[in-house]
């Protein structure tokens, strides 16, 4: 049998002697039972000046979040041969995969006055959920989400001080509130309704307050924002174009999709922000990060070179289309790309095709 050969792009970054990170590459024969760490040796055996972390080793393959003992065999099995091996954090990168986890702490301190030596060990079994979060590559200044599952397992222990942890994870500038749950772990760990139910807490505990009378009016401006235009859907040629379909987190009809824009004669795009969320559960909360996030998946699907983008969920075409001109003033660029809904798209090809 022959063996499997992996390609692999290398990430490269010395502080002391690089202005830039970089890359390299190398062809490396996948070894039975080999796990994330042991690729890594043989990538330093390659080269000397690859640096990868002893302890707490985290990094990311393909932009998802690996520690050392992740089964190559299971990466290769779900991402293929060609893999890219990038910091967990470039930015935070040191040398090579070694960066500085300060920040992993630093927001530990937030609850520390509230937990145990215990709740302290679990905490430091989310190391990699800190770094894998979603909300980070928007807000660098992101609490992180392993302090809110702290936060959540603290309050559900019965802590008796709920409010001060609600507060303590919320009053930061980018906290809870800027938190639409989303984590790029190889292993995924959804903490979801765990976010939600701290939302839930905290705004139940305003309920009584000037905040809470100033959200009646919000609410309004919410039901105006999600209202979709009484107008009958504008007709968007669909023939001879390049489309791409961005499902989000809803049911993916991608292959019912890409079919119906094939036999339009018209080019599927694909784009890597496909299933990804967008900022729709930030909207009362962080109006700004909802329109950075919805810009980035506008700009990625017209970056790849879409020029229709068809969206499956109903309430984030309205949240496109009828705020385009905020988060196009966000992102400081045109959006020069049509938008149609799944809906209207299967029914103008039904048409076309009767």
């Amino acid at each position: 049998m022959e063996p499997t050969i992996l390609e692999i792009k290398a990430f490269f970054f010395n502080a002391k002697t690089d202005y830039l990170p970089y890359y390299k590459y190398f062809s490396i024969e996948l070894i039975e039972n080999m796990n994330a760490k042991d690729l890594l040796l043989l990538i330093q055996k390659k080269n000397e000046n690859f640096s990868y972390p002893e302890e707490k080793l985290v990094f990311k393959i393909n932009d998802l979040v690996v520690t050392g003992d992740q089964s190559i065999n299971e990466v290769v099995e779900r991402l293929g041969t060609s893999l890219q091996i990038d910091s967990v954090n470039s930015y935070r990168s040191s040398n090579g995969l070694i960066i500085n986890d300060d920040d992993f702490m630093k927001s530990y301190e937030l609850l520390a006055p509230f937990a145990s030596e215990e709740d302290l060990k679990f905490y430091k079994t989310l190391y990699a959920l800190h770094y894998a979060s979603e909300t980070e590559k928007f807000d660098h200044s992101y609490i992180g989400d392993a302090v809110l599952v702290l936060a959540h397992k603290l309050i559900l222990d019965g802590s008796r001080h709920k409010k001060e942890i609600l507060e303590a994870i919320t009053c930061p500038y980018s906290s809870l509130l800027a938190c639409e749950y989303e984590n790029n772990l190889f292993n995924a760990q959804d903490y979801t309704v765990a976010i939600e139910e701290l939302k839930n807490m905290y705004k139940s505990s305003k309920e009584d307050s000037f905040l809470e009378k100033l959200a009646i009016g919000f609410q309004n401006e919410k039901e105006s924002f999600f209202k979709k235009d009484e107008e009958e859907s504008k007709v968007v040629e669909i023939e001879n174009r390049q489309i791409a379909y961005y499902a989000g987190l809803a049911n993916d009809n991608s292959n019912t999709i890409n079919e119906k824009i094939m036999q339009s004669n018209s080019k599927v795009i694909n784009f890597s922000r496909a299933n990804k969320l967008s900022g729709l559960s930030l909207l009362e909360d962080n109006k700004t990060l909802a329109y950075k996030k919805a810009a980035a998946t506008l700009l990625d699907a017209l970056d790849m070179g879409a020029e229709v983008l068809i969206v499956e969920e109903q309430k984030l075409f309205d949240m496109f289309k009828n705020n385009l001109e905020s988060i196009v003033k966000t992102i400081g660029r045109d959006i020069d790309m049509e938008l149609i809904s799944a809906k209207d798209f299967i029914t103008q090809t039904n048409l076309i095709a009767a």
